[in-house]
């Protein structure tokens, strides 16, 4: 049995109550190197204790614990001995179940906030300054501990702010340790796993590699693969980890849907082949994304298009390759993406979390998908996708490469899909791109989306006379696992440079702005 089995077998099971930030928290217990996974709400304490947690954190939520519908939690989870913490909602979910009291007091507090730090902070908060600064995003407040529990902190609005039962091993704040806002916030969470719980930082890059290559091999068996390849970091490597695990039993699909960027395709068929020796067979489909993306302008209907061509155009290469995977006694019936967990989520896949857009290898893989899909990125962030590139031996090219969406320049589009304004938005982006390299600034983005606002049009003055051409628009954003995003704050000179070189080098546009909207409200892509 390897360290990564059991390390997987023995998880912190983070019980999500419908908050967009529960699968930042399993992100913040990784970076602590704990490995984790996340559960719904309505699991019993019986299929919780079944996956022998070495700890639990409850996660925020939207709600109040005293709506009617509220989100609840199996009391028993309480008197399974193992130890737990308790965020915001999760919190007052615990206080409520082990005898404590929250109130509707009135008050209300949102975003910074001062807490003092009482009783020495106890394991959870000891070491810790005094007076801190956290995030807050809460109007119902526990107004009275439960009993055997001690008070660790307190706002100017809050008198019990955080509270814990070392004998138990329980625990819980109000504030949400696991954004960045919070000064401390990481130190409370490393305090609650390696202090309270007593578990080790085991759990790293090099793990990740060895249990999904074992599940890889027990879900595929001798069985034939495909895989989207798309070139972008996490298609290149859920290929890299597919084909560690089965080989030649592998054979990676690039599909150009004439939705990419300049290059992309170059690169695609010569810089990764080369560096993982992976087969490649490339599908020409520009002609058919664009005939059925005519006419539509609705985002999300053009992202279920574009899942729709995507699975279409694979089973064209499954039928291509089905009579040699015939002749080798295995039917070509497996399909990889590289679906990350922001994915899941913002297509509806966390629990009680909005569909906030359907992502074009989620929420809009057709109802008569003929592959069984392999997915071993699926609970990733984008970090840990890098790590494991890099210990998988991939180029830093490839690996840190920006993000760059599945749909591609198609839903960078606002409006219809057409040749002339792909070629519009490829020269722009091109020499986006470009500028910011030349800058040294790839390493301060998250990513930079550019978007055309086709059916905008503005008027303009160039060669001295009146113009009527489009707006492109820069996106460029900071971010560390793209569930939350700020705009990043780029050099004027840059920014001239980029509008100037785009106004005066591509077609039919007069105008360059600038998005300075964070996430959120804003999501990091237009559509």
């Amino acid at each position: 049995m390897t360290e990564q089995t059991e390390t997987s077998q023995r998880p912190v099971l983070v019980v999500d109550f419908g908050a967009q930030y529960a699968q930042l928290i399993a992100r913040r217990v990784r970076e602590a190197g704990v490995y984790s996974e996340i559960v719904p709400h309505s699991a019993t304490a019986k299929e919780i204790a079944e996956r022998n947690p070495v700890g639990i954190i409850l996660s925020g939520g939207p709600s109040s614990v005293y709506a009617e519908d509220a989100p609840s939690l199996d009391r028993a989870v309480f008197d399974l001995g193992v130890p737990t913490l308790g965020i915001c909602y999760g919190f007052q979910v615990m206080a409520q179940a082990l005898g404590g009291d929250v109130a509707h007091t009135g008050l209300r507090e949102y975003g910074a906030t001062d807490a003092v730090i009482a009783n020495d902070g106890g394991v959870l908060l000891g070491g810790q300054p005094v007076e801190q600064n956290v995030w807050m995003s809460h109007g119902d407040q526990v107004s009275r501990a439960p009993q055997g529990f001690a008070v660790l902190a307190s706002t100017e609005a809050t008198p019990v702010a955080a509270f814990g039962d070392d004998e138990r091993r329980l625990y819980g704040v109000q504030w949400h340790p696991e954004v960045k806002h919070s000064d401390h916030g990481q130190a409370v969470i490393e305090n609650f796993l390696h202090k309270a719980a007593g578990l080790p930082a085991d759990w790293n890059s090099g793990n990740v590699i060895a249990e999904q290559v074992a599940r890889i091999r027990a879900q595929v068996g001798g069985g034939r693969v495909l895989s989207a390849l798309s070139g972008g970091v996490d298609s290149a490597v859920s290929t890299a980890l597919v084909h560690e695990a089965v080989g030649d039993q592998l054979v990676a699909v690039f599909v150009d849907h004439g939705l990419l960027r300049k290059g992309e395709r170059e690169q695609v068929e010569n810089d990764y082949v080369a560096s993982t020796g992976v087969r490649l067979v490339t599908v020409d489909a520009r002609e058919r994304f664009l005939s059925a993306l005519e006419g539509v302008s609705d985002p999300e209907q053009k992202r279920k298009i574009i899942g729709r061509e995507f699975i279409r155009a694979f089973e064209q290469v499954q039928a291509d390759l089905i009579a040699e995977a015939a002749a080798e006694g295995e039917p070509m019936r497996f399909l990889v993406q590289g679906t990350l967990y922001p994915d899941v989520v913002e297509s509806g896949g966390g629990s009680g979390t909005a569909n906030i857009k359907s992502h074009h290898n989620v929420g809009g893989l057709p109802e008569d998908l003929q592959f069984e899909l392999v997915e071993p990125l699926r609970t990733l962030f984008k970090d840990e996708v890098r790590a494991i590139g890099r210990e998988l031996g991939l180029p830093e090219a490839i690996v840190g490469r920006q993000p760059f969406p599945g749909p591609g320049l198609g839903i960078r589009i606002v409006g219809e899909v057409t040749a002339d304004r792909l070629e519009i938005l490829r020269d722009a982006d091109a020499i986006a791109r470009e500028e910011l390299t030349k800058a040294g600034l790839d390493g301060e983005i998250w990513q930079c989306p550019v978007v055309l606002l086709a059916d905008v049009r503005s008027v303009g003055v160039q060669g001295d006379g009146r113009t009527y051409g489009h707006p492109i628009v820069l996106r460029p954003v900071s971010s560390e696992d793209a569930m939350t995003a700020d705009w990043t704050r780029l050099p004027y000179d840059v920014l001239s440079r980029i509008s100037n070189r785009i106004t005066n080098e591509v077609k039919d546009v007069n105008r360059v702005v600038l998005d300075v909207t964070s996430k959120p409200p804003g999501t990091i892509e237009w559509e």
